[in-house]
């Protein structure tokens, strides 16, 4: 608040008796408590000594204080002044009545005043009111009286105190004390209020937590802040009961006593006042109520909530565990195991507590809780897990005991075949098979036995399987045996087809990961050689189809794998690796998805019948393709995250819900591939419509797709630069990188030694920026045995704004030279063309030349002149150093 303001606050605050405590102790002038006959107040200035010398703001607080405390009934009739200067002069009473007409502030009605007792004082009194009475400029009488006598034919004695010859009772201390108690009371009744004001407000605005812990300890809080709100009300209401027994302690004393009309005043304040504490106590328990209700139900809510979330993850990890929970056992043995784990995974299944807490949270509904659009989801969850586990339990049950009887019914019969195929071989005497005829006799029985291996194979277990094959395998090397014992009779024999062998074990199946990148350059080539292709229409129509479908695998992605990390169903099958991860994976590929399904294929779309169009849709949206090189960037990243949590069982069951044949990395490649066959279709767009119209635009919208290709490729090298301490985005736009040989040749004592004694050139990979060059060292390093990544250790750095080039190197076309501070330091590069080296070149010089063009802007000739000096003109031959 201003100064200002705070003055104003205090001059309109109501006055209270501890403001002008001091001043009321005097007692110049009294509020007795006395009415007039029609109810008017009576204030009585008794006689004072110094009635003269009080200062007027004592004079003017106190009497506004005394006119401030009858109610406002009173007050309008008019108070009605006794001046009592019996004992004094007449200068006495024309003070008084000159002090009282200029400064009281209430509604006079009649003053009286009590002349000088002794004879020559009250003579001039009589004579002074006649000679002043206008002076006083009171609109009211003034009536002089010789005694009290006189005033009590004005005012009935019961009115007016003891010293005026009246009954009435008034002790001054006992009024200042009963004042300033009802102020604090009134004071403490006020705080009070705001005080729970402020903490309702606070209660109303408070937001409710959403875990268990802060619930109960917001609870605990506002509980003890209520506690203690209620004993300050306690505090006030005995306080109030105090004061008002000792207002009318006089009564209850004496049976004969009345209380003044003032005191009766106190009375009925003191009442109100309690009257306020009781209503304001009512309507704060009210909102009490009503707020610890909602706290008591955010803090049940919360209870169930939690309860809610571990039961459910429970549930789902062991229906997970029985969906996966696939084989149904190979041998009896196998199925009776099979069936001990299902009655311990039911066990485990905590049906019971899921069904508890569903009437639990049925409760909180009928009880009508605050969140039952809540509440109620989670009970029909609930509700369907349990029966889903308990369906799922109940069928895996069926099947095992289907699987049971099976191998039970397999055994016997395999059992059997088996005896019968050994009995046969042992019954086959060795003396017999060495006769061509008991050879072919036995070859016969044989093939008859094995005939019926097909009636009891059906869908034969493994473990059953494997003592039918051992037993197979038994009658085939008998069989080779008889064979040759009849190959060796003289008569040629029918020769007998063998009987097939059991099958080959099958192969474990070896997935092999695809190179995306290869096999997209492939088909793209494949397809794209085909003569009967090249026709604009059908580039477009390609285009069009092959982003409809680029969209919805974009789409299949973001839907399928990042939407599903977010799944709380799934949350407990993403690797610890892949926490809080998703922007890495998939770096801004919803971006990307946004833009080529809002906007650019709706545009390539309206493109079906104006085909001129297709060539500005690139050129428009040549800020936005921009987008490729922030994915491009953060690449490296992802398949570093790739590598670590690839095979996790999260993206397995992503997979799998999708129905793709490639995994997750093999999609990630998309956009990288999309960028690289719009340039390879805007190629083919040109062969088709060289020199016709819309060619210019094809061949810009071309450029636009290789810049943004090269954008791509040079912020990939440029991540991968360590060491540099400053902010590489500070350097400008990144025009070129490459690599190139760099010799140095410095003209400061010892450094020039040890430079020129390098024949040999140092391979350094320059980034040429608009404000900086910087010369890096190229490192590769092979990662987790994959495929060698490049990274640029930052070894110098050249402020373009303080070299210069020279364009020609004598006895070598292919280097130039860059150099500073009038050729100390000169580095002389070789690039691996010449073509390269020009390219170089250029991009330099239009980097000098724009520092030329702003120099020239905004400074004087003289720096002008040393700026042009550099750049100039300049041969400087340089020795071979190869």
């Amino acid at each position: 608040k201003r100064p200002g303001n705070e003055i104003m606050q205090q001059e309109i605050r109501p006055l209270v008796a501890v403001d002008i405590i001091e001043q009321l102790h005097r007692q110049f002038a009294i509020l007795s408590g006395g009415r007039g006959k029609d109810g008017a107040p009576i204030i009585t200035f008794p006689e004072f000594a110094g009635f003269s010398d009080i200062p007027d703001e004592d004079f003017l607080n106190v009497v506004t204080y005394l006119t401030s405390i009858p109610s406002l009934e009173a007050a309008s009739i008019g108070f009605i002044i006794i001046i009592d200067r019996r004992r004094d002069k007449w200068s006495a009473v024309k003070a008084s009545l000159t002090r009282i007409a200029g400064a009281f502030p209430g509604n006079l009605q009649l003053v009286f005043v009590l002349r000088p007792s002794r004879f020559i004082q009250r003579t001039i009194a009589d004579i002074g009111i006649k000679l002043y009475r206008d002076d006083f400029k009171m609109k009211v009488p003034i009536i002089m009286l010789n005694s009290v006598s006189d005033l009590h034919g004005y005012i009935d004695k019961s009115q007016l105190t003891r010293e005026l010859g009246g009954t009435l009772e008034y002790g001054h201390s006992q009024w200042i004390h009963h004042r300033t108690a009802i102020e604090n009371f009134a004071m403490t009744v006020k705080t009070t209020a705001q005080m729970l004001q402020t903490f309702g407000t606070d209660l109303a605005e408070t937001e409710l937590p959403n875990d268990v812990q802060c619930t109960e300890e917001l609870l605990s809080a506002h509980t003890d802040h209520h506690s203690k709100l209620k004993d300050e009300l306690k505090l006030a209401v005995k306080q109030g009961a105090t004061l008002l027994t000792c207002i009318r302690e006089p009564v209850t004393r004496s049976a004969n006593s009345k209380l003044s009309p003032d005191e009766l005043e106190n009375v009925a304040t003191v009442e109100r006042l309690l009257a306020q504490l009781d209503e304001t106590e009512k309507a704060f328990d009210q909102f009490w109520t009503k707020h610890h209700l909602k706290l008591e139900q955010c803090l049940q809510l919360r209870h169930f909530e939690h309860d809610f979330r571990e039961v459910k993850l429970t549930l789902d990890n062991l229906m997970e565990a029985q969906a996966g929970f696939s084989d149904v056992g190979d041998s009896v043995t196998r199925v009776e195991h099979l069936l001990r784990e299902q009655k311990q995974l039911e066990e485990k299944g905590q049906v019971c507590k899921a069904q508890t807490l569903a009437l639990h949270g049925e409760q909180l509904i009928q009880n009508n809780h605050y969140a039952v659009d809540s509440i109620r989801p989670k009970c029909v969850e609930l509700r369907r897990i349990c029966d889903d586990f308990t369906n799922e339990t109940k069928k895996k049950y069926d099947i095992l005991g289907k699987s049971l009887e099976l191998h039970q019914q397999l055994d016997k019969v395999s059992d059997k075949w088996c005896e019968a195929g050994i009995y046969l071989l042992a019954s086959q005497a060795v003396d017999k098979c060495q006769s061509q005829e008991g050879a072919e006799t036995a070859l016969v029985e044989i093939e008859k036995f094995l005939a019926t291996a097909k009636e009891h194979q059906l869908s034969n277990p493994k473990e059953i399987l494997q003592k039918l094959e051992d037993v197979q395998e038994m009658f085939d090397k008998r069989q080779v045996s008889l064979k040759k014992l009849a190959a060796k009779q003289t008569r040629p024999v029918q020769p007998v087809a063998p009987h097939p062998e059991s099958s080959p074990k099958r192969a474990s199946p070896k997935t092999t990961r695809p190179e995306c990148v290869f096999f997209f350059h492939v088909c793209f080539a494949k397809h794209y050689n085909s003569p009967s292709f090249f026709s604009f229409s059908h580039i477009i129509n390609e285009l069009i189809e092959t982003e409809r479908v680029y969209v919805e695998e974009l789409q299949s992605i973001i839907e399928g794998y990042a939407s599903e990390m977010d799944n709380p169903n799934l949350v407990h099958l993403i690797p610890s690796t892949l926490q809080n991860k998703k922007e890495i994976l998939f770096g801004n590929l919803p971006e990307i998805y946004e833009f080529h399904n809002r906007i650019f294929l709706k545009e390539i779309e309206n493109c079906i019948e104006n085909p001129e169009l297709l060539a500005r849709c690139f050129l428009k949206r040549k800020e936005d393709l921009q987008i490729y090189e922030k994915y491009c960037q953060n690449k490296p990243r992802s398949e570093a995250l790739w590598r670590q949590c690839g095979d996790s069982i999260f993206f397995q069951e992503c997979q799998r819900k999708l129905d793709h044949k490639l995994s997750l990395d093999a999609y990630l490649l998309k956009p990288v591939q999309r960028i690289t066959k719009y340039q390879l279709l805007l190629k083919e767009m040109l062969k088709c419509s060289k020199n016709s119209e819309g060619t210019a635009e094809l061949e810009e919208a071309l450029a636009t797709v290789l810049d943004i290709i090269k954008s791509v490729n040079d912020s990939m090298h440029q991540i991968a630069i360590t060491g540099y301490e400053g902010d590489v985005s500070e350097l400008g736009k990144l025009l070129m990188q490459g690599s190139f040989n760099v010799w140095t040749d410095h003209k400061k004592g010892h450094n020039k030694v040890k430079d020129l004694a390098r024949f040999k050139p140092m391979q350094r990979h320059l980034f040429l920026y608009t404000k900086m060059l910087l010369f890096c060292k190229k490192r590769e390093e092979n990662t987790d045995g994959h495929e060698k990544t490049a990274s640029y250790s930052f070894k110098n750095s050249l402020k373009m704004s303080t070299v210069g080039i020279t364009e020609n190197v004598k006895g070598d076309n292919k280097k130039f030279e860059i150099w500073y501070n009038g050729r100390e330091e000169v580095y002389i590069i070789q690039a691996s063309s010449v073509e390269l080296k020009n390219t170089w070149i250029s991009e330099i010089r239009k980097v000098l030349t724009g520092q030329l063009e702003a120099c020239r802007g905004r400074t004087q000739n003289i720096h002008l002149h040393q700026h042009v000096r550099r750049w100039g003109p300049v041969l400087h031959s340089v020795p071979s150093q190869d």
